[in-house]
């Protein structure tokens, strides 16, 4: 009841206001923690593929200038392998990170339909993301170089 011309808020609404304020807050906290999480993915597989194809290539000019002889295939398979690993982990970290952010725009639908959070839970499509693809395409590029002799690092 409003005494001298004031009007209350209505500390029920308030109450609710701020808290789908702060719900929608930790859901964009989730999503920055979730390309944090890939950006150490890409951290440590870009360290293996980059390791893997300099140890590769490395080998391979001491046996082009004739100071090695051209036995030793076990450093380039080492390379390969190292790229490979680097492969396999950056699409496993892809993939995990897909699911989960299709999982948390589906819980934040779900909290939207019930009208607890605000809609408007839209996550642009992450640069890291992005990133992380790219990665994965120069990543197959260096397996071409090194096991078959060919492509753009040739």
């Amino acid at each position: 009841m409003p005494r001298l011309g004031i009007v209350y808020p209505d500390p029920e609404e308030e109450s609710v206001e701020l808290s789908a304020r702060r719900t929608g807050m930790s859901f964009q906290r989730t999503s920055h923690s979730a390309d944090r999480t890939l950006m150490s993915v890409i951290r440590t597989s870009l360290s293996l593929i980059a390791f893997g194809f300099t140890i590769s290539q490395f080998f391979e000019h001491l046996v082009d200038a004739q100071v090695l002889s051209a036995g030793h295939e076990s450093t380039r398979r080492f390379g390969g392998a190292l790229v490979a690993l680097g492969i396999v982990m950056l699409v496993v970290g892809i993939a995990y990170h897909l699911s989960f952010m299709r999982g948390l725009r589906h819980e934040g639908i779900q909290l939207a339909d019930e009208g607890l959070i605000h809609d408007g839970l839209r996550y642009p499509v992450s640069r890291t993301l992005i990133g992380a693809v790219v990665l994965v395409v120069i990543g197959a590029f260096a397996i071409v170089s090194i096991v078959w002799h060919a492509g753009p690092f040739r």
